[in-house]
């Protein structure tokens, strides 16, 4: 069965991937969704994802007469570990009403299960002619490398691109959007003004908790959690030989999360750390670290030695070296030349 179809599983359907996941999406209808998400593999380089695109509409041959309203929304900004998931919903503006119709809401006030009939519903024939989705998945090793690099890249540039490249994406893949809603990261008006001078012929609305005001939005963040928990269920440890050794009860993935925290301190190896499903940039991992890990010390630049190769290049006051007779020669000949001119 594809994923995608809404009606009972019969005996012979199949899972069309192994990224899929199997959902109800009402009483007795079960389907499998392709999440997009390489299952089988450790997420260690960040990914996007688009679903089909939809279909022409059915009830309008003037495609480009309806244009398409986005939002956008993400998941695990705030954990210590996994991945951050920013998602977009995008969907005719002639079917906006009957998608807001469906339920979308906040994705942190639904159950799990909750959630994952709304996803399915995304994904079912009749939804699909007139929406689609979009997610970028950055994966913590992407997370840390850019908040601890030497030029910092923070998680507010980081959301931003994200954001930036999901909305260009759905561009170029030519869907005609009108109106882009935006769940907010930093103050709205400059994140705003900064969207709108990239899409000036788009009407952007970014807004504090959107995911609450606007129904598209609310879709996208029940995309972007969708994404995140798959993931973290499913999660594929790179250092292989955690994969069966290693509990993956590690809660919600929040600092504030008891079972986060427990997970934290039980997990951490006094000489290796931790996987890389941490953030390592996160003032938790870094202080749980220097409590129960063996302290390394690193020569820092002011007391690295100073023989460096930029010494051959810029003098130093204390140079005792005599100077070459080379040079106090000719500059005594083209002195005396220079006077009998």
């Amino acid at each position: 069965m594809l994923a995608g179809a809404s009606r009972p599983l019969d005996e012979d359907d199949v899972m069309p991937s192994k990224r899929a996941k199997l959902s109800t999406v009402s009483d007795g209808m079960q389907m499998y969704l392709d999440l997009g998400l390489p299952m089988d593999e450790a997420l260690t380089k960040s990914y996007t994802f688009f679903s089909p695109l939809p279909f022409a509409n059915p009830d309008n041959n003037d495609n480009e007469s309806d244009g398409f309203v986005l939002g956008v929304d993400e998941a695990g900004r705030g954990p210590v570990l996994g991945p951050m998931v920013y998602a977009t919903c995008f969907c005719r503006e002639s079917y906006y009403s009957q998608l807001s119709s469906i339920g979308f809401a906040d994705s942190k006030q639904l159950t799990e299960a909750q959630r994952d009939q709304l996803f399915a519903k995304l994904q079912t024939t009749s939804v699909q002619q007139h929406a689609g989705w979009s997610i970028r998945c950055i994966s913590p090793q992407d997370i840390s490398h850019c908040m601890l690099r030497r030029t910092k890249y923070s998680l507010n540039a980081l959301a931003h691109d994200a954001t930036i490249q999901l909305i260009r994406d759905a561009l170029d893949r030519g869907v005609h959007i009108t109106k882009v809603y935006v769940d907010t990261v930093g103050p709205p008006l400059s994140y705003q003004k900064k969207l709108q001078e990239l899409f000036p012929k788009i009407e952007i609305t970014v807004a504090k908790k959107a995911d609450s005001l606007y129904p598209i939005v609310s879709a996208a963040s029940i995309c972007a959690k969708v994404t995140r928990d798959a993931h973290l269920s499913n999660w594929v440890f790179a250092e292989q030989w955690l994969q069966n050794k290693m509990s993956k009860e590690y809660g919600s993935g929040y600092p504030g999360d008891p079972k986060t925290v427990k997970w934290l301190k039980d997990s951490v190896d006094q000489v290796f750390g931790y996987p890389g499903i941490i953030r390592f940039s996160w003032s938790t991992c870094v202080k749980l670290l220097d409590e129960r890990a063996v302290k390394v010390v690193w020569a820092d630049d002011e007391h690295a030695p100073k023989n460096t190769v930029g010494k051959y290049f810029v003098r130093n006051g204390a140079d005792t070296r005599p100077r070459s007779k080379f040079f106090s020669r000719n500059k005594a000949i083209r002195l005396a030349s220079s006077l009998n001119q």
